[in-house]
């Protein structure tokens, strides 16, 4: 693997990878962000007026704080400071010859790169999987797509929301007599570039072997529609379950989220020992020998009606008297469920990294947080610890070191507008 140009803080399972970044939005930059995260140097290309579109996302922070108000000179997109943690940044225009010259440059010093542009992008500016691997036959090329290439759909937008609503995904989430519902998280950006990581890591693997290395392809909409036949939809609605089911999953009742007196609690309650406990805990021990609930199938086709009982018996009580009652005294799968906010603030959250404090280039840590890499290992550095660099802030650093361009040089490009 290369030798990076800056060894400091590269103590990670991937210290030596070198990762060229031509990733915007989420779903390639969140990639980036964990091969950052775990070691990898990630040198973040855009163009010299800022390429990435999450530059430009409120709500951002400046001279008077966090805001939600138009962007003001001066002011930093907190997705940009959150997703290029870690990130070495350069400006770079591959729409000019120049820059594309650079970047081919560039790639004869990587392991891995990384892009999502829109269909047909790469190909135009010449610097495809194909125009590389001629230059470096070892690099490994991660193509993060919406909808696949060529796409099925011409001219559709594959934006986090579209992507879901062909997926399927959608229909599965919400109310049997409702209408499909929004999963709400960024699902689909979010879960893509973790299946890019694991291409890449195989392809890498592979490289030891042959040498070479090759063109990893991951659609959102591939990823996203993967996951439902887990559930087999297919098979329960021909025997009659709706796909959305709200708040339970009825093939395992009882099995949901349940009214309380004060909020809401979680039971997982999915054998029949599990079912018992509840039943005795509601003072309705008898309902074990119902011929509704006998067993996990009955229990399935009877879902509406044993929620309705169970829930009858949880909004008489606070949540943690429930908590209480199922899984303090009978073991039962039992939790509140939390706010977003509550979640956020867990400081056991935080001292495992899986969430930190975002901070800003200049004015240091500031009230936003960010997500960290949820992954421990025993023998290696894992985490996000230098905050996301100003565009360009590399420049000099990169051209120099590892093109050997002097400072004239590089005042050529910058006047040139190639950087």
């Amino acid at each position: 693997m290369s030798e990076p140009v800056e060894e400091a803080g590269r103590s990670g399972p991937l210290a030596g990878l070198r990762v060229l970044d031509l990733t915007v939005a989420l779903a390639g930059p969140y990639c980036t962000l964990l091969l950052a995260g775990l070691g990898a140097e990630v040198i973040k290309i855009e163009s010299p007026t800022g390429g990435d579109i999450a530059r430009f996302n409120p709500p951002f922070y400046g001279k008077d704080g966090i805001h939600l108000d138009s962007m003001e000179p001066g002011d930093i997109s907190l997705s940009i400071l959150a997703r290029a943690r870690n990130k070495r940044s350069i400006s770079l225009d591959l729409k000019t010859e120049r820059g594309r010259e650079i970047f081919r440059e560039l790639a004869r010093h990587a392991d891995v790169i990384v892009e999502n542009m829109s269909d047909g992008t790469v190909d135009r500016l010449g610097v495809d999987y194909e125009s590389i691997s001629k230059i470096n036959p070892r690099i490994v090329y991660c193509s993060i797509t919406g909808l696949g290439r060529p796409s099925p759909y011409p001219g559709v937008k594959a934006m986090d929301i579209t992507v879901q609503a062909l997926s399927g995904v959608m229909d599965t989430t919400g109310f049997a007599d409702g209408s499909p519902v929004r999963f709400g998280l960024p699902i689909a950006d979010l879960l893509t570039p973790l299946y890019g990581i694991i291409g890449i890591q195989a392809a890498l693997r592979q490289r030891e072997e042959t040498g070479r290395g090759q063109n990893v392809v991951v659609s959102m909409l591939d990823c996203l529609t993967s996951l439902l036949p887990f559930e087999h939809f297919d098979v329960f609605q021909r025997a009659g379950f709706p796909p959305r089911s709200g708040n339970h999953q009825n093939r395992l009742a009882p099995f949901g989220i349940y009214k309380t007196s004060d909020g809401y609690v979680s039971i997982a309650a999915a054998n029949d020992k599990w079912a018992a406990a509840i039943f005795e805990a509601m003072g309705q021990p008898e309902l074990g020998q119902d011929a509704r609930f006998i067993g996990r199938g009955p229990r399935a086709k009877n879902a509406v009606a044993l929620n309705t009982l169970i829930e009858a018996w949880t909004s008489l009580h606070s949540t943690e008297s429930v908590i209480a009652e199922l899984q303090v005294k009978r073991g039962v799968p039992s939790v509140v469920v939390r706010t977003a906010l509550e979640a956020l603030a867990d400081p056991r959250l935080h001292a495992s990294g899986a969430i930190q404090k975002l901070v800003h280039p200049d004015a240091g840590e500031i009230d936003a947080v960010g997500a960290g890499v949820p992954i421990r290992m025993s023998a290696s550095k894992v985490g996000l610890d230098r905050p996301a660099p100003k565009l360009g802030a590399d420049n000099a650093a990169i051209y120099g070191e590892l093109l050997g361009l002097d400072a004239q040089a590089i005042a050529r490009l910058r006047a040139e507008q190639v950087i």
